[in-house]
């Protein structure tokens, strides 16, 4: 069972793609793609007002619920009175309560997958806590998330 928690609201810097979990399915998906691009271009190094090194996987601006489109941020978290710089986004995580899971550990393109069909399940199964609220979503790739063949992430679903 997740645990429920409630978090301030927060925010982050980084690059954002618009995608859809049917996409991502298809082997052609966006997500990928922008964690590629995020290490290749050195994303993270060009952020200014960081808070810590710790990287958001931020899921928000939902069409409709899980079969809808989203967009899909990755970047860091930032001083309150932060801007982006150019070519990235900043967004705004609200506070409230969030259902909390953790990924097994393992390798990061498998796990953070497996965590998400878990969140559906629960969801299906109404067992996440709440109901979900499809304003944001995040991962969290913290130390646990150093090295892709050993990763451990959570992931936060904000409830109603």
């Amino acid at each position: 069972m997740p645990k429920k928690v409630h978090q301030d609201g927060f925010s982050v810097v980084g690059i954002e793609v618009r995608t859809s979990n049917a996409k991502e399915m298809t082997g052609e998906g966006a997500i990928p793609k922008q964690w590629q691009k995020f290490f290749q271009d050195g994303i993270q190094q060009k952020i200014p007002d960081k808070v810590d090194r710790t990287i958001y996987a931020v899921y928000s601006d939902y069409a409709s619920d899980r079969n809808g489109e989203y967009s899909f941020l990755i970047g860091v978290k930032v001083n309150p009175n932060a801007t982006a710089p150019a070519g990235m986004v900043l967004k705004k995580i609200p506070s409230g309560e969030y259902a909390v899971i953790t990924s097994d550990q393992g390798p990061v393109g498998k796990v953070v997958p497996a965590a998400w069909q878990q969140i559906w399940s629960l969801e299906d199964k109404h067992q996440l806590g709440g109901t979900r609220a499809y304003h944001a979503d995040f991962e969290v790739h913290d130390q646990r998330s150093i090295d892709p063949q050993s990763s451990q992430v959570d992931v936060c679903v904000g409830l109603k």
